[in-house]
């Protein structure tokens, strides 16, 4: 599609990183649904887990998370155990020498020497593609996956929500309509769906946020420039009964500067349980968690509820993703 930026061509032929969602080709996507699909079979007997263990056991690998996670972290660490992979991981830049002052370069350059892979999330939006074009350039190569960068991008968030998907929807994602609904402004994880999903015919997206957190102009530009349908409102119950996909996110407040997101009434977004009753049958809920007030509890026992679903699918999603960066997706496939 025209507009895409190919990111893993940073080092062509010699590593992979991953930097955004805008990088994945259908094909390649349906590639990793397929991996991640035959890893959680096999991981069901301990024969095969023991072979997916020794599958990478003499890699190593940083998990640099100098943002706030859970989901992420626990399934990025757990899918590095379940493909044999020791971790070490430092989980706040206030634990590094960055609070005596070392600049992030020498941060990054003293984990490079320690590792075969560095999976980070941090507050700096461009930092994994900054790793990336450093270790390129360097004696040894390795793989930068980024998992979370600021309010910018969530790649692998957006794999796992479109392998939810297409679980969810028999493998047809085509032709639905997503309603996406929270914070848009700030939301990482909204843009790399954005992006991750114009792979796919006929989808229609509807932005619902109040007036303050609408999405950004460059996901407008992006969306006229491929041609793909959208709409924005701040009326939830004009949609119940179009929408095959509701995707609810939280207020990103972490990146208030004065607590502005105080003042913003985000009640009447609310998934209230009298609203069930409206959807289609077959409509999916999605939330990348955590959640606050916008999907109360008492909605997870609902059959279209799929974000605990989608938490889970992050394992598998991301397991996939590790065994296609250190390229033994054949290996895998091939395991009887």
């Amino acid at each position: 599609m025209s507009g895409k930026k190919r990111l893993k061509l940073l080092s062509p032929g010699r590593i992979y990183h991953v930097l955004s969602a805008q990088q994945f080709s259908k094909s390649e996507l349906y590639g990793l649904f397929e991996l991640a699909d035959r890893i959680r079979k096999i991981a069901k007997t301990k024969d095969g887990l023991d072979f997916l263990q020794s599958i990478l056991s003499h890699k190593r690998a940083v998990l640099y998370f100098a943002q706030p996670s859970t989901r992420t972290y626990l399934s990025f660490n757990n899918a590095c155990q379940i493909l044999g992979i020791k971790t070490s991981d430092m989980r706040s830049a206030g634990y590094s020498s960055e609070v005596k002052g070392e600049s992030i370069e020498d941060t990054l350059e003293t984990m490079h020497s320690y590792t075969d892979m560095i999976i980070m999330r941090h507050v700096e939006e461009n930092l994994a593609e900054k790793a990336a074009l450093m270790f390129n350039n360097s004696d040894k190569p390795i793989p930068i996956v980024n998992a979370g960068s600021g309010p910018h991008e969530h790649p692998t968030q957006a794999l796992l929500d479109v392998y939810t998907l297409c679980r969810a929807f028999k493998g047809k994602v085509k032709n639905k309509t997503l309603a996406i609904i929270g914070d848009l402004k700030r939301g990482r994880a909204v843009r790399s769906l954005v992006y991750m999903l114009s792979n796919f015919d006929g989808i229609k997206f509807v932005f619902l946020s109040p007036e303050e957190l609408k999405i950004p102009d460059d996901i407008r530009a992006y969306l006229l420039n491929e041609k793909i349908s959208y709409e924005e409102s701040d009326n939830l119950d004009k949609y119940i009964k179009k929408a095959d996909v509701f995707y609810y996110t939280r207020i990103q407040d972490e990146y208030d500067k004065q607590h502005e997101s105080k003042t913003i009434d985000y009640t009447t977004f609310y998934l209230k349980s009298a609203l069930l009753r409206q959807m289609k049958p077959n409509a999916v809920i999605l939330h990348p968690l955590p959640r606050r007030n916008e999907i109360p509890p008492e909605i997870d026992k609902d059959q279209r509820a799929w974000y605990w679903k989608q938490e889970v699918n992050g394992l598998w999603m991301r397991t996939a993703l590790i065994a296609h960066i250190f390229k033994e997706d054949g290996y895998i496939l091939n395991y009887k």
